[in-house]
């Protein structure tokens, strides 16, 4: 994500802006402990937060990893005072660039491997090649999910740490010869099955949402510019820091607790259960996953929106590193 344009050189050290850092850096602190938590309450039922007034034992652990979190990140930026602004976006952008590279081949490779499953579960094959209890086990969303999708995830994170492409320039690829199959396979064989729309809306639904951070850090979202077009760089770092915090960050808390802010919510209730399309064995089973890209938007978003705030103060501030992304698109 961070190669899509050059970068200059940047400097470790810079001017001080200790509370921009220790808004940003706590609040990507808040972000992680909340994702441990949502982990504790949804898969392991450990009480919510309000409990630990109570003294209920699993309460005091999340309160306690709040905290944690809170202080580490509070004391690293105490820790590097002299850090710069624009140092750290490019660190955050880097690692959030991981985050998605690893989801985007997650996604390719989950893909591939349920639309065969499930292939082999609508002809009736799975009898065939496989024994009794792992063809029983096959039709299954609760053995697929944890078995066959959770080492495909690890595999797409493993992946994403040797290569520097982005992810979503093969998905887009996948996309595009997934549509010609259905389009052969229904017009000149007469053949079509529910898997193969579920693997399109599949990797469509990933494209859209995971690449909107990237588009973020390229500014290729669209903007209502009658104004700010003829502000300078300043004022226009301004505008976009105050944006970040009001509209970006806020907007990505609310996806965040609406979706995950218990264990009946929209995102966490189908990951729960590994929940499957109404079409059943007839499709793929990766529904659950699609529920979860709302919240991977949601937090790879937030991450960015940190990163782009301090893009943004440093702007405002006339430090040296801007990048023009409208010379690096002409160019």
């Amino acid at each position: 994500m961070s190669d899509a344009v050059d970068q200059p050189v940047l400097s470790p050290v810079g001017e001080p802006a200790m509370v921009t850092r220790l808004f940003g850096w706590v609040m990507l602190a808040v972000l992680a402990a909340f994702f441990l938590n949502n982990i504790l309450i949804t898969g392991f039922d450990f009480a919510p937060l309000g409990d630990a007034l109570n003294g209920d034992a699993g309460a005091i652990v999340l309160a306690t990893i709040y905290a944690g979190a809170i202080l580490l990140a509070a004391a690293f930026v105490l820790r590097t005072p002299n850090r710069a602004l624009r140092y750290d976006a490019k660190k955050i952008s880097d690692f959030n660039a991981y985050l998605i590279r690893g989801c985007f081949f997650a996604v390719l490779f989950t893909g591939i491997a349920d639309a065969l499953i499930a292939f082999l579960r609508v002809e009736g094959l799975l009898d065939t090649l496989f024994s009794e209890d792992l063809a029983s086990d096959l039709i299954r969303s609760r053995f697929i999910g944890p078995w066959i999708h959770g080492p495909l995830l690890v595999f797409g994170f493993v992946v994403a740490a040797f290569t520097r492409t982005l992810g979503f320039i093969w998905l887009a690829l996948m996309i595009v010869v997934a549509e010609l199959l259905i389009v052969f396979s229904r017009f000149v064989f007469s053949y079509e099955q529910a898997l193969m729309g579920d693997l399109v809306r599949y990797w469509y639904a990933a494209l859209f949402l995971f690449a909107s951070a990237y588009t973020l850090l390229e500014e290729g979202h669209v903007r209502v510019d009658v104004f700010y077009a003829g502000f300078n760089r300043q004022k226009k770092g301004r505008v976009n820091a105050i944006g970040s915090i009001f509209l970006g960050m806020t907007t990505c808390w609310v996806i965040i607790l609406i979706g995950m802010g218990s264990g009946q919510a929209i995102v966490n209730a189908p990951i729960r259960n590994f929940e499957v399309t109404q079409t059943g064995t007839a499709g793929m089973f990766i529904k659950y996953q699609m529920a979860a890209f709302l919240a991977i938007f949601a937090f790879t978003m937030l991450i960015q929106f940190v990163s782009y705030l301090f893009q943004a103060v440093a702007d405002a501030r006339d430090e040296p590193g801007h990048i023009d992304h409208e010379d690096a698109h002409i160019g």
